[in-house]
This record gives structure tokens, sequence and C-alpha cells, in this order.
């Protein structure tokens, strides 16, 4: 940036330049709104007071920051909202002669978004911070104590559907969020869509969900898929591990059901963020009960997936093979996979969850193994 550059402090002016170079920098979506409280403190409060957020501690452990973006930064005036595209609806190819594998969810499949949209926010701050030395600037991603969704949606990047995520209309939820909290006073940026409300009366999403976790825009995470296979460090409840299907690590079920996120994407929007093309769409689930922690530390390197412990991704694993070996029996692979199953639960070198798991999934499949016929 030129030290000639004259910087219009208008409020109008500087949301322009400040959109336009979140664009410049790759990012599907811009906009800004002002830094006000939530608009929905009593249902956050209520929803963390009945559990929903199952053991993510953290929520609540910052819930003050998170409800109010001036307690986060002080003398917050604005929030710079920006969105990455990470996939464009395409319908992943199976394979059904293949042996029997766990899906991995879309976000997860790239480069760590938190990385990936982290450096480029930084980035922005720098800039900003030299044109205008007086304000603070601080770059948040879902790690950090926001409540982006809403924000979004109020910066006009989209609206928030049934199942909790933000839609664009036309491209659905696959976008990934970040931000810049501010004490810059900044213009909001008008809303892009006329309406409030991206579903109208479907309710595809709550209709798909394995688990029914899904409520009209509220999401029960200690019943979600995602939840359970990502956050979740014990063993799964037996009603959700016999509704988790292949997914082995999160779960993009009420985003495929979702019209928006599978129709052509309106002409204009900038293209997915090839940081995020796929390396891994699935594993081979005899594989994954076969990692190291080295192993999986290769595999896994610099992609959200790194979040689950090994441990984590074996008990998920043992989860889908139930799945697949009871719609499957006599599939490619399913005889190995048995003896694998079979093998572990009496395995002291394997973690107490993931024994655990084996004995769970044999005792449903009405398997037995060398002295290990039930739970205890």
């Amino acid at each position: 940036m030129s030290d000639q550059r004259t910087v219009d402090d208008s409020p109008s002016s500087m949301t322009a330049e400040v959109v336009e170079r979140c664009r410049q920098h790759g990012f599907a979506l811009a906009g800004v709104c002002d830094a006000a409280p939530s608009r929905h403190v009593e249902e956050v409060r209520e929803w963390i007071a009945r559990g929903a957020h199952g053991s993510m501690a953290w929520l609540e452990a910052r819930i003050d920051e998170r409800l109010d973006p001036e307690v986060y930064l002080p003398g917050a005036r604005s929030i710079i909202c920006v969105a990455d595209r990470y996939h464009d609806g395409t319908r992943e190819p199976r394979d059904p002669e293949a042996p029997p594998r766990g899906r991995v969810a879309r976000y997860a499949q790239g480069r760590d978004y938190h990385k990936v949209i982290k450096k480029r926010l930084v980035t922005i701050v720098k800039v900003l911070q030299e044109d205008h030395p007086d304000h603070d600037f601080r770059p948040c991603v879902d790690t950090s104590p926001l409540l982006e969704r809403e924000h979004a949606m109020r910066a006009g990047l989209g609206l928030v559907g049934k199942n909790t995520l933000l839609i664009e209309p036309g491209v659905g939820s696959w976008m990934l969020l970040g931000a810049i909290v501010t004490t810059l006073p900044l213009a909001p940026t008008p809303p892009r869509i006329d309406r409030s409300d991206p579903c109208g009366s479907c309710t595809r999403c709550i209709d798909a969900c394995p688990t029914d976790a899904i409520s009209p825009f509220s999401v029960d995470a200690s019943r979600c898929i995602a939840y359970t296979t990502i956050e979740h460090r014990g063993e799964v409840d037996p009603e959700l591990a016999d509704r988790t299907g292949p997914w082995l690590f999160g779960c993009d079920v009420c985003q495929e059901a979702c019209p928006h996120g599978n129709r052509n994407p309106r002409r204009g929007l900038p293209s997915v963020n090839p940081a995020y093309e796929s390396r891994h769409r699935s594993f081979d689930l005899l594989e994954v009960l076969g990692w190291t922690e080295e192993r999986s530390l290769e595999l896994l390197a610099g992609t959200p997936a790194r979040r689950a412990t090994l441990a984590m991704w074996k008990r998920n694993a043992l989860v889908c093979a139930a799945d697949a070996l009871n719609e499957r029996p006599e599939g490619p692979g399913a005889e190995a996979l048995r003896r694998r199953i079979i093998a572990i639960s009496t395995d002291e070198a394997e973690d107490d969850i993931v024994r655990r798991a084996a004995r769970r999934t044999m005792e449903g499949l009405g398997m037995s193994g060398p002295g290990q016929t039930s739970l205890e």
C-alpha cells in the first residue's frame, strides 16, 4: 500500500474499501454489521442451561463475550464478516464394490480452515491498523467467543436456516465464516436478500437428520453426529451409534438435504477456495482400525480432522463398521473387518474406549470372540 494513498474516513467509504479488500483476498462474501449485543441472549442461555451444547464447556465458559462483542473487545463498534466457500454442492461418488469406508465431512477434507481464514484476516488487519492506528482490530475464527453466524446474517452474508447454518440461497450452507471485531465505526452493509427466512415451509433438513437432532432453527448438539464424532470424548450412546451410518468424522446430511445447496450456484459468486480441495473424502475402515499415532498424524496433518484423537477415530470406525456389516454382511472386505473387530476387543494395547466399542459392535452384530462375549 503506497504512502501516498489518501484514506477516506467516512464510514461508508471505509466499509466499501474493507469489503473490497476482503474480496481481493479471496473471500466469497464480505459485509459489515454493528457490534451490538446478540438479539438472542435468552435463547442462547436457555440452550446452554438445558445441556444442548453437550460437553463443549468452552461455549459456556465465555458466554458473556459471545453475547456481547464489546465484552470481547472493549469499545467495539463494528464487525467485518467474511465467508469462504468450501464445496460446490456436487454429490460425492460411491463405489458399491469397495470395502467398507467411513465418510469425512466436506469441511474437513482439505486444509484447516482456521489457518486458511485467519492468515488472510491477519493480513487485512495489518493494513487497517496502519491506516487507523488509533483503533483496535481482532481477527476471529470459530475458536473465538463470537456468535459469528448471527453477525454474518446481520452483515448481509446470508440467512440462518432451520439447521442453524448460514444459508446463501442458491449456494447453500457450504461456507466457513470469519470476522474482524473492531473499534472502527463502519457503515453496516445492507441486506442482499429480501426476506428473513430462507426455508419457508421446507423441513428437509429436519426430516433427514438421522438422530433427530434438529428442530426448527435449533440443534441439540448432544445428539448431532458431528458433535458425537468430533467433540465427544467418551463412549457413544448406543441409540446414537445405531443411527450414525457411514459418518466417520463429522456429518453433512442436513446440508445435503437442503435444496439451496444442490442447485447450480448463482453466477458471479467466486468459486470454491482451492485450499479446501479434498484430500480424503473417506477412509477404509479396516485401515483406520490399524492406524498408529504416527500414521494418523501423517494422513490428517494440516486438516481440521486432527481435532479427534486416535482413540476417537477408531471408536468412530467401529460404529461405522457396525452399520457397514449390517448393510452388507458378505460384502467386499467384510470378513477381514470382522476379524479385526474381534482382535481389537481383547487387545490390551488399545484404548479402553476402543476395546469397549469393539465389544459393543460385536454384540450388536451377534458376533463372539475368544473369551469376550459381553461388555463386562
